[in-house]
């Protein structure tokens, strides 16, 4: 199995981890759950790793997630960084499944298979990953930390589900109807 990395990959790592940092004051408070929110730039995390793979994906999740927080926050919180890069790798790990770039996201198989990686990547990031870290690293208290977990994964979930599907889809018929172009004489 050949696996390309190229300059599309690098462009879409920088196109993305810039996306990923702009979009991270783009947020909706879960109010049942201290300084967790529903954002954006999850979904467009996902979609990068759904059609360049998990290196892209990963470093969209590492990078931005850091740049976002040093630059709006004056501080990176660690703990945080490295579950998102998980969800990236573990997204981009099945980008070839999804058939996105050919055109074959749209299919109800492929859309499922999509949501639930997406699902379990989120779960061990945010159930596991995050508030294990948060609890060495910081010392942060069990309870606040796994509850703030619990709720990142269901907020990511949504996010993710929703527009990251939309734009899969969309990027997908394009992709699809770009790839039957053929040279004229």
């Amino acid at each position: 199995m050949e696996k390309k990395f190229g300059i599309k990959e690098v462009v879409a790592m920088g196109i993305g981890t810039a996306l990923f940092v702009v979009l991270t004051n783009v947020q909706i408070p879960l109010v049942i759950a201290p300084n967790t929110y529903l954002q954006p730039r999850m979904a467009i995390m996902a979609f990068f790793a759904a059609v360049f793979g998990p290196i892209v994906g990963g470093v969209i999740g590492f990078f931005g997630h850091a740049l976002g927080d040093a630059i709006f926050y004056g501080s990176v919180w660690w703990s945080w960084v490295f579950p998102e890069a998980v969800v990236g790798i573990a997204v981009g790990l099945f980008a070839k499944k999804f058939a996105v770039k050919e055109g074959g996201f749209n299919t109800t198989k492929n859309i499922i298979f999509f949501n639930v990686t997406q699902v379990v990547s989120n779960a061990v990031a945010w159930i596991v990953v995050a508030p294990v870290l948060d609890i060495l690293v910081y010392s942060e208290p069990a309870n606040k930390v796994f509850a703030q977990g619990a709720f990142a994964f269901l907020g990511n979930v949504v996010i993710i589900g929703i527009l990251g599907t939309i734009l899969l889809s969309v990027y997908s018929r394009i992709s699809g109807k770009s790839s039957d172009l053929k040279m004229e004489d």
